[in-house]
């Protein structure tokens, strides 16, 4: 993208061109300089490096080993680890083989995983010592699924991670094309259990035009690329590692279970990085705690996403890092479709910028038709688009849903303003956002209704200064049981335990009935109003 061109020169003169023959694997890992530094692993207080030609060799052993214990084209393989060698070594591996990678959170408990796995049939499942108990549960209870041990010490059944490594260096790669399944990330919805998003192996070209101007003009000489997200999700993998890596930049691997944002901030200087990805929530506890102004500072672009930072947030990070911070906005079915790039368009605090070139990004009506500026509607992205995925894993009706009359519908509404920045209004569904994950209430409320005190559930978002949302959780006992502290705090472990400890309720609020449709259906729409009336009444409350 030249970095000399307006917004709308850069819009009119780009064009999508897909090679016939493409894959991930390949393109991150064989196409740059063998020594070229890829990767700077942070344990610690001690570092590891590795070069692209240690990823391209490493890969291709792990792509024999896995191809020796069964893995075909077309297989999904779990990927349950932490950001690190291992876990980047498994998704190169994975897509050489032609097969379908599966990252699902270490957070997650033993029910989401239990689900996520057996949907989607997994054959192999790479996971390490933290998370290996968990996984192993899952395993026992799915039969066939192989469990592969990045440990130093793995017991029986389970296959090493080292001994894969071992294998043959020489790998033919699978002739992927840009349709050929490859990666399968669950996404939340509103009711229901999680649905498995496919994305082709096109995904990485589809994210490259929005990757390279968030990062104001990626690649330049030297850039150093770091996050905090996970690279479960389709932010950390896609908004950092792998795009990073087809442009032979180095990523530095590094994450702490409870985000510090002293330590990020040391960690920012210390690694050089020149470019990140800091989700709202990070942002916020960076500017809570007081950072003193950095010296030698390297960091030249700073990407958010997931909710609006405002102008406040926007003055703090010029002050703090030096530089204008680029909000996006995607989803996981399509990622990265809209954006800033502060050297070379305005950012307008509160908007999420302007569609990145090569996507058309407008809102409709609900017959499809465009709304005019400053009118809401949902927010569609026109297909084909190369980000845009493939359908919801053994789900036709739901991708159906999603991708009608040539338009993928993100179910989130906004609007567009007559100079064609788009805001965010609100979501039409009733996913809730918190630090940066979407979370479905559906699985929560399922995971609720298990506990023999609740008779019906609700789950809702509400605001949080912090988190931007978090849980709050409406219970209708069963008959028999009555409301407590202690019975609040065993109900909230619960969903802990089971599902993540992103998910579990923070509040939780006994009723005596729950706001149904006509057909049955928890009314979240009324309960959410009810939270909004109160939060009202309480600030008309204070003096």
């Amino acid at each position: 993208m030249p970095p000399s061109q307006t917004y709308e020169q850069l819009r009119s003169s780009f064009a999508w061109r897909l090679p016939q023959r493409c894959n991930i694997g390949v393109a991150c890992a064989d196409a740059q300089p063998p020594g070229d530094l890829a990767l700077v692993e942070v344990v610690d207080s001690s570092q590891h490096q590795y070069t692209f030609g240690d990823l391209s060799r490493l890969s291709n052993r792990l792509a024999s080993g896995l191809a020796g214990i069964g893995v075909r084209a077309g297989d999904r393989v779990g990927i349950v680890l932490p950001q690190g060698l291992e876990a980047g070594l498994t998704h190169l591996a994975v897509y050489k083989l032609g097969a379908i990678a599966v990252p699902l959170s270490g957070l997650f408990g033993p029910d989401a995983l239990r689900y996520r796995l057996s949907d989607c049939g997994a054959k192999v499942v790479v996971t390490d010592d933290r998370a290996v108990d968990r996984v192993a549960e899952v395993a026992a209870d799915l039969g066939d699924l192989c469990v592969v041990v990045a440990a130093e010490r793995t017991a029986a059944p389970h296959q090493p991670f080292a001994d894969l490594l071992t294998a043959a260096v020489d790998f033919t790669p699978a002739a992927t094309g840009p349709d050929t399944p490859a990666l399968l990330i669950y996404t939340s919805g509103t009711t229901g259990a999680p649905k498995g998003a496919l994305h082709g192996h096109r995904v990485l070209a589809g994210h490259l035009p929005g990757y390279e101007l968030m990062y104001e003009h990626l690649p330049q000489g030297g850039d150093r690329i770091w996050t905090p997200a996970d690279w479960a999700w389709i932010g950390g993998l896609m908004d950092a590692l792998l795009p990073a890596w087809y442009h032979g930049c180095t990523v530095i691997a590094a994450t702490r279970p409870r985000f510090d944002p002293q330590w990020a901030a040391r960690l920012l200087a210390d690694q050089g990085v020149t470019a990140a990805f800091l989700p709202p929530t990070a942002l916020k506890l960076m500017r809570q705690a007081g950072l003193e102004q950095p010296r030698g500072r390297a960091l030249r672009a700073v990407m958010s996403g997931g909710e609006a930072l405002g102008e406040q947030m926007l003055d703090w990070g010029r002050q703090q890092f030096g530089v204008t911070i680029n909000e996006i906005y995607g989803q996981t079915e399509a990622n990265l479709l809209v954006g800033n790039c502060s050297s070379s368009w305005a950012v307008r605090p509160g908007s999420m910028g302007r569609p990145y070139p090569g996507h058309d990004v407008v809102v409709l009506r609900a017959d499809a038709t465009p709304a005019p500026p400053g009118e809401v509607g949902e927010i569609a992205l026109r297909l084909p688009d190369p980000v845009a995925f493939l359908g919801y894993w053994d789900g036709p009706e739901a991708t159906a849903e999603k991708t009608r009359d040539g338009w993928l519908w993100t179910g989130d509404l906004g609007s567009v303003d007559d100079d064609g920045w788009l805001w965010f209004g609100s979501r039409a569904d009733d996913v809730i956002i918190s630090a940066g994950y979407r979370i479905g209430p559906g699985e929560i409320e399922e995971c609720l209704l298990t506990h023999p005190a609740v008779g019906m559930a609700a789950a809702i978002g509400i605001p949080d200064e912090i988190r931007g949302e978090v849980v709050k959780a409406f219970i209708k006992l069963a008959d028999g049981h009555e409301p407590s502290a202690g019975l609040e705090d065993e109900i909230a472990g619960l969903v802990r335990q089971r599902l993540a400890a992103y998910e579990y309720p923070r509040q939780i609020e006994f009723v005596d009935e729950l706001p149904l449709t006509t057909t049955g259906k928890i009314r979240r729409l009324a309960l959410r109003q009810r939270e909004a009336s109160r939060r009202t009444s309480h600030q008309g409350a204070q003096p």
